[in-house]
């Protein structure tokens, strides 16, 4: 950690996309340091903690893009038909559930999900970067609330 908090932004963003993606790792702890500690830029934090989140959150997206229809009736149980039609409302209006990728532990499976499903990447990367945007920047105010009790 201390490593990557040494790198600031550019360990910022690369500890949120660590996050971001299967890997555990508490990028909220480089991101309170990056602040608290080297004093940077909150707006400057957001901005590289999203962009590295996002990402890892898009490998995710890709992982579950690689599965096979194949794989899925074999090994998950879930006929072709019932996949296709969960696709489609995917397609619709599931790609939204991307909002939610800020979830501990859950966002990564939801996003593996989105990507097997092939859910619109369009919509998948606005839903998660709004949340993601969202959670970092009430993180931020709460740590700049403290800075302020301090």
């Amino acid at each position: 950690m201390e490593f990557l908090i040494q790198w600031g932004y550019a360990g910022l963003c690369l500890s949120a996309f660590i996050a971001g993606s299967v890997l555990p790792l508490s990028s909220e702890l480089v991101l309170s340091a990056c602040i608290l500690k080297l004093h940077l830029s909150p707006w400057w934090c957001l901005v590289w903690a999203t962009v590295g989140n996002v990402g890892g959150g898009m490998t995710c997206y890709w992982l579950g893009s690689l599965g096979k229809m194949e794989w899925i009736e074999r090994y998950a149980h879930v006929s072709r038909e019932k996949l296709v039609r969960t696709q489609r409302w995917v397609e619709q209006r599931g790609a939204w559930m991307a909002f939610f990728a800020f979830l501990p532990i859950l966002g990564s499976a939801i996003m593996v999900a989105l990507g097997l499903l092939r859910a619109n990447k369009g919509i998948v990367l606005l839903a998660m970067t709004i949340g993601k945007v969202l959670r970092y920047g009430l993180l931020i105010l709460g740590i700049l609330g403290v800075m302020r009790i301090l």
